[in-house]
């Protein structure tokens, strides 16, 4: 086993398109024997299933596409060496979201999170724990298994228009913290990571919007927000947004040997914006 391998079987979430497939092609690419591309568009997630196999290392490599519902319970019962939780679900640009979007918005993003990770543990913890030579001899714990949630540098803060997406992206990031507490006595890490802005098509269709919010003071002023993209080249060190490979590659990292001693981390990944 390389420093940088993944070995195993892997269950990607949301992996049809966006994030989820980069993270997908980034693992085959670093030796995953067996990707799940799970997505609640079944035909969606076996094309880039397909199309993985040009990326994939492995001898034998396999890859299918799933349909998985993350708000049923009954849907996301499934036998897995990694997981990544990479499905997510955007509200309308409001300031107040009707309580039906907000449900639907977390439904997806943190119930869904949540069960998903509760049936892989439970597969989890009855597995044999996995044990790495490093360069000098020494052996380390691998664990029994490996989690690493999508979340968003808004994990941590939170910009106008977004209060549904922003809520779930916190929550996401405390299961993340607490679950790997719970399951670390199970030698299971729990970490996740945190891009700003990822070349998508939600990216795309942000790029479309200008969303206009108010600043209250004496005279009560509404202000329109820079469209994103202008933005980006002012604010970010890079001027552009994360690649969906980048962040496979982080994700790549938090499942190899390479961070046998990384737990419970939230992983910025914006640039060194301010």
């Amino acid at each position: 086993m390389e420093f940088v391998d993944t070995p195993g079987v892997a269950l990607v979430t949301g992996a049809a398109k966006g994030i989820g497939r980069g993270i997908a092609n980034a693992l085959a690419a670093a030796g995953t024997n067996t990707i799940i591309f799970a997505d609640n568009d079944e035909n969606g997630a076996r094309a880039p299933a397909a199309v993985s196999k040009k990326f994939a290392t492995a001898e034998n490599y396999q890859s299918f596409g799933w349909l998985v519902d993350l708000a049923d319970q009954d849907g996301v019962e499934i036998s897995i060496d990694y997981l990544v939780n990479g499905a997510v679900d955007v509200a309308q640009h409001t300031s107040i979201p009707g309580i039906a979007d907000y449900d639907c918005v977390q439904s997806i993003n943190t119930r869904g999170t949540l069960l998903v990770t509760q049936a892989v543990v439970n597969v989890m913890e009855k597995q044999e724990p996995r044990t790495f030579k490093s360069l000098t001899g020494f052996e380390r714990e691998l664990g029994r298994g490996c989690i690493v949630n999508v979340v968003s540098t808004l994990s941590f803060t939170a910009v106008p228009a977004k209060v549904a997406y922003i809520a779930s992206k916190h929550a996401v990031l405390s299961i993340t913290k607490a679950t790997a507490q719970d399951i670390a006595p199970y030698f299971i890490h729990c970490s996740a990571i945190c891009p700003r802005w990822v070349c998508t098509s939600m990216y795309v269709a942000e790029l479309q919007i200008r969303i206009r919010y108010c600043i209250y003071t004496i005279s009560e002023c509404a202000i329109w927000a820079p469209p994103v993209a202008d933005f980006i080249k002012a604010a970010v060190p890079l001027s552009r947004p994360i690649g969906p490979e980048e962040v496979g590659d982080s994700v790549m990292y938090l499942c190899s040997p390479a961070s046998s001693y990384v737990n419970r981390a939230g992983l910025p990944m914006h640039a060194g914006i301010v």
